[in-house]
């Protein structure tokens, strides 16, 4: 029996022992298993980070994106803004486009005054005619500086010419076309740039005659008749324009008056006050300075030989 209770007691040890090690398996599975969870929760709190890190560059980068499209939007604005005033230059063409033959008619046209008066005149809407005899002025009144006694230092009077005769046309016919404005004319500034500069072929012959023939008789005959005609011709159109005589006397004496003695200037003046500006800016013709040896006076050269003297006697 005692044998019997011994060989239980054994199986019974190898019973309590195969379950203890059976525990311990379990518990080192368990903890395996939850060491397995943690590092999946681990995992999935980081993969959440990234997305949201992931989120917030995908933000800034749709943010980036909008920008860039706005400023390509501006820019491409810009663009087109340049490119639609460059093509709006052919607002401009109607004022330009002329034929020689109606150019040449309306420059007699501009020497012959209008004789009725009664309804408005039509004026010319173009502007080529008027610019070329601008510039045409400026090459005469080039020439009259060459072919007279003015004195061409260190430049072009170009630039003098230029400015006289463009802002005479164009300084002279805004403030007539204000007067007209105020005085109730029905013109327009197109129209009104068109008179005067037409009105400039008289300031042209009358100047490239003078300048080669130099008579001041035969200037002031042309200044007269040429002048004369083609300043009666403006004023005719501006009369048949201008309702009310007192309107009239102030509209058309301005603008003849200020035709006429721009002539007067560009014959007398103009010479004198481009002189004047050469002068100022650059300073009047003086003579290269000279170096011119000076004589020793007496009384130096004898107190150079008592010092000479002295010192030989000392040595």
């Amino acid at each position: 029996q005692g044998g019997g209770s011994a060989v239980i007691d054994m199986e019974n040890m190898d019973d309590t022992s195969g379950s203890s090690f059976e525990d311990m398996g379990e518990m080192h599975q368990r903890m395996k298993e939850e060491e397995e969870d943690e590092a999946e929760g681990e995992a999935g709190a980081g993969e959440e980070e990234d997305g949201e890190f992931l989120g917030m560059k995908g933000l800034r980068g749709q943010l980036g994106r909008q920008v860039a499209d706005q400023m390509w939007q501006v820019g491409k604005r810009q663009a087109s803004r340049a490119f639609s005033l460059y093509a709006n230059i052919d607002i401009l063409r109607p004022y330009f486009d002329v034929e020689p033959v109606q150019v040449r008619a309306r420059l007699l046209e501009s020497m012959i005054p209008v004789k009725m008066i009664n309804f408005p005149q039509k004026i010319a809407g173009e502007l080529y005619g008027p610019l070329m005899l601008v510039f045409t002025l400026v090459a005469i009144l080039l020439h009259g500086m060459k072919t007279s006694d003015t004195i061409i230092r260190e430049g072009t009077l170009m630039g003098t010419a230029i400015g006289t005769c463009f802002g005479y046309w164009l300084g002279v016919s805004s403030f007539m076309y204000f007067l007209a404005y105020l005085c109730n004319a029905q013109i327009t500034m197109v129209q009104m740039l068109s008179l005067l500069g037409y009105g400039l072929f008289g300031h042209c012959i009358t100047l490239f005659v003078t300048y080669n023939i130099h008579f001041h008789s035969l200037f002031y005959i042309f200044w007269l008749v040429v002048g004369g005609l083609s300043t009666l011709r403006m004023v005719a159109v501006l009369v048949s324009r201008t309702v009310g005589h007192t309107q009239r006397l102030i509209l058309c004496g301005t603008l003849a008056a200020l035709h006429m003695l721009f002539l007067l200037y560009l014959h007398f003046a103009y010479h004198k006050v481009v002189e004047g500006i050469l002068d100022t800016l650059e300073g009047p013709n003086m003579p290269p300075f000279q170096r011119v040896a000076r004589d020793i006076p007496v009384v130096s050269s004898a107190v150079l030989n008592t010092t000479a003297k002295a010192m030989a006697l000392t040595l």
